[in-house]
């Protein structure tokens, strides 16, 4: 099983490099075209819910988490928005793949985000395809951007460490573009070069230590408007959901304690409810007084 998400991961990350001659043109057949136009929208209600499962080995072990949601939107229109991801640990290494797409009630994509990655001991590459209808077209937006590792660079006749990073820019006519920058530790970019041409970006000089107190204006910023930061924070949720769940499995304890303090408060219905929290769990603490103790077991 390990294997085969390996080799999976492999090939996802592989697919779509290819040049013009290896692609075909897809066509749907008359059934597909058929079903899809019968869909009719009360029937997407059906879809709207989350699914969160654990990948695990043919040997049991758990090795990450996928999770699909589907949820109502509006992007100029009403529409539906889809995020599924799934991230974990293949041979020790970091993985992951997120999809987010808005597709109109009839299942047309309006615009969508897929992002992968892989993480190796001294080397990760990150994979990003965005593509968004105009005009009745898709327009894609393919990058790979992947690690170069630290070198040393001349800047104002000092040797300085940088930190590289390649970017591959897909075109859908001809070859792709790739640009290669090298950053000092603080960000500053200290040379930019495409691959291929004759000409190169280099810096001359240090930048001055008084850029530190420059102010920055915030720019406003509707995260929720914003395809990727909504990404980010559905890539987070879902994140933190499957750890809160593999927690409440390793410890089952916590559900039936919860549920003893629920059903004593429902039989009890005190007034002062955080009064009778405290008294309940009390008993529960490493230093708590001994009448504390008994005052508890008389409730």
């Amino acid at each position: 099983m390990e294997a085969t998400l390996g080799e999976q991961t492999a090939v996802g990350f592989s697919a779509g490099t290819e040049g013009p001659e290896h692609r075909q043109e897809l066509e749907a057949s008359d059934e597909a075209v058929t079903f899809m136009s019968g869909i009719e929208p009360a029937e997407l209600q059906k879809c709207v819910f989350a699914d969160s499962l654990v990948t695990v080995s043919e040997g049991g072990r758990e090795l990450g988490e996928f999770s699909v949601t589907v949820e109502f939107a509006r992007r100029e229109q009403p529409c539906m928005m889809l995020h599924a991801q799934s991230h974990g640990a293949i041979d020790d290494c970091p993985c992951g793949t997120a999809v987010t797409a808005y597709l109109t009630t009839d299942l047309q994509v309006l615009e969508e985000d897929h992002h992968e990655y892989v993480k190796l001991e001294g080397h990760s590459v990150d994979k990003r395809c965005h593509m968004v209808q105009r005009d009745g077209l898709m327009v894609i937006h393919k990058v790979t951007t992947r690690e170069l590792g630290q070198r040393q660079l001349e800047v104002g006749g000092e040797l300085l460490d940088v930190f590289g990073v390649e970017r591959i820019i897909q075109s859908m006519e001809g070859s792709p573009s790739t640009w290669q920058c090298y950053f000092l530790d603080d960000g500053h970019l200290v040379t930019r070069v495409q691959v291929g041409s004759p000409v190169t970006m280099r810096l001359l000089e240090l930048p001055s230590k008084a850029e530190k107190d420059s102010v920055i204006f915030k720019i406003p910023l509707v995260w929720e408007e914003d395809m990727q930061m909504r990404s980010k924070f559905l890539d987070r949720k879902e994140e933190l959901k499957a750890d809160h769940s593999s927690y409440l499995r390793q410890h089952p304890e916590i559900r039936a304690l919860i549920s003893d303090f629920l059903q004593l408060l429902l039989l009890r219905k005190p007034d002062d409810v955080f009064l009778f929290a405290r008294e309940y769990f009390t008993p529960f603490t490493s230093n708590h007084p001994a009448d504390a103790d008994q005052e508890a077991q008389s409730l």
